[in-house]
């Protein structure tokens, strides 16, 4: 199910101009064997061909063509501005780029054009990347679907009548459709690690703060952050290492003698068999490579993650959001915001918090809740110190990705009716609440062809250690083949 090893970089120009990784994109072009131009061109076709993946909100045609023609004439002048120069990429629709529409996924936000690049976008602009356009994600962030009732549902990358995951599911089709070789998404309690694991990438959520978070549509500033995606962890590292201004390459992490916990309740419990059986071969392949599986619990995990998760959110986005709509002049308040979604689960969801109707979550459980965080970022942090482990692994989601037109609201899992959202994000939440880093790589392909992720959380500020160990369980656990 995918190569063994790593593509190496070459100045040999493929057949198919879309299977290249933005690692030898960006070798290729500012080595002269590759034009800018012939490989937007090229993506471009790709996004039309496969347009009934609906994974751009915009399609900025125009607008890429004319920065990869000005990037080819800057390697003929000798002008090659950065690491990423000429290197197309695509982005999320709630991270703001200049001269786009930031419609976070909802229609009332259309017109709603910013002035200023978000610093993490600018970060890549200024290392010569080109943005392709905006992408497709659940409304306002707030699913895991991708079913967007204003836009239009997302088709997952390995099979158009499944959801690519989300809420940065357009991203994570895009890149999986080979619309695009990297991107960034945004994760709030899994949004980068789903859509990243279910067609077939990798997926980083940095720790906590590491990326700026001013110019995104926000859900909660005490979990929301922005983060890159790709075919590729090399890819995760170039960008990475050029939003937070840290080495673009890193070498794999040598897998003897690595100790990973493996938190059997929990994160192994009630998966689909096709999860379980490529993530169990997973696991011994690691461990045939030299990793030391550490099996044991991190207690409670679950009841923990509770305490936090849905209550921090959900009382945030009612702060945080209006005061974003404010600040950019987006010309849109809270109440026009929800009268103009078309998503009944998010409209119905904010309708109800502005009427004071559950879910709101009132102050006092808000401050509980933030209360209950550094518990449970103590128990990580004591796993990781008493079992002498640099992560755990586990798969990234239970089941593989489920069939849009009846996986809404639920999906069937080992027989019986269980909540998709909370099923989804079960595995990504808690690491999202403590706020420490998570990434994701293929495990393998299920037998019908969809892809299916392991992830890896790590210690705060883990980031580098995370990533190097994501590349070398790549060497030996194969990438996702490309889409039929």
């Amino acid at each position: 199910f995918g190569c063994s090893q790593p593509m190496q970089r070459t100045n040999a120009v493929p057949a198919d101009l879309t299977e290249l990784s933005a690692t030898d994109v960006a070798s290729m072009i500012r080595g002269g064997t590759l034009r800018s131009e012939d490989l937007v061109r090229a993506l471009i076709a790709k996004a039309k061909a496969r347009s009934n993946l609906n994974a751009f909100i915009t399609l900025d045609e125009q607008g890429a063509l004319k920065a990869a023609q000005a990037a080819d004439a800057a390697v003929k002048a000798g002008t090659a501005k950065g690491t990423l120069h000429g290197v197309p990429i695509v982005i999320k629709d709630n991270i703001h780029v200049a001269g786009l529409p930031n419609t976070a996924g909802a229609p009332p936000l259309k017109k709603f054009i910013p002035a200023a690049n978000a610093p993490v976008a600018q970060k890549l602009l200024d290392a010569g990347a080109i943005v392709l356009g905006k992408t497709n994600m659940h409304e306002l962030a707030f699913g895991i679907t991708n079913n967007n009732g204003g836009f239009g549902a997302a088709g997952n990358a390995y099979d158009s009548t499944r959801f690519p995951g989300g809420s940065s599911g357009g991203t994570g089709s895009a890149i999986g459709a080979r619309m695009a070789p990297a991107g960034l998404g945004s994760d709030t309690g899994g949004s980068v690690r789903v859509p990243s694991s279910l067609n077939g990438l990798a997926g980083l959520r940095p720790t906590l703060l590491r990326y700026a978070q001013e110019g995104v549509t926000p859900i909660s500033h005490t979990r929301d952050t922005v983060g890159p995606m790709a075919r590729t962890v090399a890819d995760l590292v170039l960008l990475d290492g050029v939003i937070t201004g840290t080495a673009t390459t890193i070498a794999p992490r040598t897998l003897k003698g690595l100790r990973l916990g493996v938190p059997g309740s929990y994160y192994w419990e009630n998966l689909d068999p096709e999860t379980k059986r490529v993530c169990d071969a997973a696991l011994a392949k690691v461990q045939a490579a030299g990793v030391e599986l550490v099996k044991a619990d991190i207690a409670n995990i679950g009841d923990l993650d509770g305490k936090v998760s849905f209550p921090v959110a959900l009382f945030e986005v009612m702060t945080d959001l209006p005061a974003y709509l404010k600040k950019y002049n987006t010309g849109v308040d809270m109440q026009q915001l929800q009268a103009g979604l078309g998503s009944p689960d998010v409209k119905g969801l904010i309708g109800a918090m502005l009427e004071g109707k559950p879910p709101t979550i009132p102050e006092a459980v808000y401050k509980e809740a933030l209360a209950a965080r550094p518990t449970l970022q103590k128990a990580f942090a004591d796993y990781f110190a008493t079992n002498k482990v640099a992560g755990i692994i586990f798969p990234t989601t239970p089941a593989p990705a489920q069939v849009i037109a009846t996986s809404g609201e639920t999906f069937e899992l080992n027989g019986q009716k269980v909540p998709t959202f909370p099923t989804f994000i079960r595995n990504a939440d808690p690491g999202s609440n403590a706020g420490i880093p998570g990434i994701t790589v293929n495990a393998g392909m299920s037998e019908s062809g969809l892809p299916i992720g392991i992830a890896v959380d790590g210690p705060a500020n883990s980031d580098r250690e995370l990533l190097a160990i994501a590349m070398a369980m790549e060497q030996v656990l194969g990438r996702a083949p490309a889409p039929k």
